[in-house]
């Protein structure tokens, strides 16, 4: 498994975005190399990991990957902040990176690109070939809204509460090719919709699937993509040892032939848009039988079903020890609006995310 991790680029006094992604890359790239780069504005940076079969192993790289990207920001005279949307954004249209393909995006895409400051945490699994990923897929596709409850941490835009958890899986939902995935009867399925996307130009490319699950266009592994960029390094520990286990439990009811539940399309995208609304402090819907559950116990629920498969890896007390302390002081969206209510000022907002994200003290300053 490897992570992926977007986040912010703000100034240290002023507390709103810099346009500075390119020197901070470069500044970065000295240590990290190639894991290390752009993203779609100017205002963002991602980082990846390497492939790694131990959770603690990751839980490391993560760490130090924070750690080496924060001492180059700051060099440059920015801090990073690990949040699904910004809390505050100038008017307009972002400054996108120089790349032809964000061009072409934006030429084809127009206004979608407009609001897509917005960062996420994505966990690759690796499996051995499309069929048997899209067959995990599958299986994953109802636990998708309780992951992006477990996840949210966007509740601000242009500088108000929105009123949401995670506003960035909002804004992703607009997107034509975007959401919970479809169920995939086969690989040939899977071929003969990616090849309709491309001919009604609803994607430039197979990265152009936003699915929240997909097969990757160019690793071996299945992405998860539903969860807003985190605030802490052990928020995206968590996550991916979540991915994981519920991948290894997938894969065994394909290989022993289950059949995946099959919540209706129209359902699960309801219930993906609850978790958003609500994340950890209200309650989700259950893909499969339509009721509502409070959040924390339908969580719960989850660690449950991927016990074995978390004991087997070797992982339980890394996420229960994760997933107990979140359970315990709340989510990271409650967080957030915490940190608005002691003055009602979005500077508070952004000084308590340089903290989470920065574990040097380099954000001592402002």
């Amino acid at each position: 498994m490897g992570a992926e991790e977007e986040f912010l680029l703000v100034d240290p006094v002023s507390r709103t975005l810099r346009a500075d992604a390119e020197k901070v890359v470069a500044e970065a790239a000295g240590e990290l190399g190639g894991r290390v780069g752009p993203e779609l504005t100017r205002y963002q940076v991602e980082t990846r990991t390497d492939p790694h079969t131990s959770l603690a192993d990751l839980a490391g790289q993560i760490r130090a990957t924070r750690r080496t990207l924060a001492r180059a920001a700051a060099r440059r005279g920015v801090r990073i902040v690990s949040s699904g949307t910004p809390v505050t954004a100038p008017p307009g249209p972002p400054p996108l990176t120089d790349d032809p393909r964000y061009a072409r995006s934006a030429a084809l895409f127009r206004a979608l690109d407009d609001e897509q400051i917005a960062c996420a945490c994505h966990i690759h699994v690796g499996l051995p070939d499309l069929a048997t990923a899209l067959g995990v897929s599958n299986h994953l596709r109802p636990w998708i809204p309780a992951l992006i409850a477990l996840s949210a941490n966007s509740p601000f835009w242009a500088g108000r509460d929105t009123g949401y958890a995670s506003w960035r899986t909002t804004t992703w939902g607009r997107w034509p090719v975007a959401g919970p995935p479809p169920y995939f009867e086969s690989a040939a399925h899977f071929e003969d919709l990616v090849g309709g996307f491309l001919g009604t130009g609803a994607i430039m490319d197979p990265g152009g699937l936003y699915w929240d699950v997909r097969p990757s266009h160019h690793l071996p592994t299945l992405e998860f993509r539903a969860a807003d960029a985190t605030g802490t390094a052990d928020d995206t520990v968590l996550i991916a040892g979540l991915v994981r286990a519920l991948a290894a439990t997938a894969l065994r009811a394909v290989e022993a032939n289950e059949p995946a539940p099959r919540p209706a399309p129209e359902l699960l995208r309801a219930a993906c848009w609850r978790a958003a609304r609500d994340g950890l402090a209200g309650e989700l819907v259950d893909p499969v039988t339509g009721r509502l559950t409070p959040a924390l116990p339908y969580v719960d629920g989850l660690l449950a079903h991927v016990g074995p498969a978390l004991g087997q890896g070797g992982d339980a007390a890394l996420v229960h020890g994760h997933w107990a302390h979140l359970r315990r002081h709340g989510g990271r969206a409650d967080a957030q609006r915490a940190a608005h209510r002691r003055r009602g000022n979005p500077d508070d907002v952004v000084d308590h995310l340089i903290g989470l994200t920065d574990p040097t003290g380099l954000s001592d300053g402002p």
